[in-house]
């Protein structure tokens, strides 16, 4: 998932922005340069911050040459959870989610970060946590 998705990402179930980016793992991108003055609009996914709370310009050159590969996007005024898995943010609202494939998947993803992620995702997250498989 590209650093810059931040800036346009909201909860798919209460609309909060911005969420909350958890990184797992990352790779780094060569020969990827960010697009003569680019910049993100209102949010650095990258310093994880408002861009009016900055201080001085946010690195956009540098976002553009990393990726997330595996983490979590967390909503803290819904407390829903959504994994980037392979590069890729999964965020299906609820009703979804609770299919068994896809809900298998999550709960694989959770189990396998389960000493890597906060409480608050793994033990309290919504819509479904390990908590609820104790």
């Amino acid at each position: 998932m590209k650093y810059r998705l931040m800036d346009i990402l909201a909860c798919p179930m209460c609309k909060s922005f911005p969420l909350e980016l958890i990184v797992l793992s990352e790779r780094s991108l060569e020969g990827v340069e960010a697009p003569e003055g680019f910049r993100c609009s209102e949010y650095c996914g990258l310093k994880r911050s408002f861009l009016k709370e900055l201080a001085g310009e946010p690195d956009c050159r540098g976002c553009f040459k990393l990726e997330v590969v595996e983490g979590v996007l967390y909503c803290p005024d819904c407390g829903r959870w959504y994994p980037i898995i392979d590069e890729i943010p999964r965020m299906l609202p609820d009703k979804l989610r609770e299919k068994k494939e896809i809900k298998d998947v999550e709960l694989a993803f959770l189990r396998k970060h389960a000493d890597e992620l906060p409480d608050k995702i793994v033990r309290e997250g919504r819509p479904f946590s390990l908590q609820a498989e104790d």
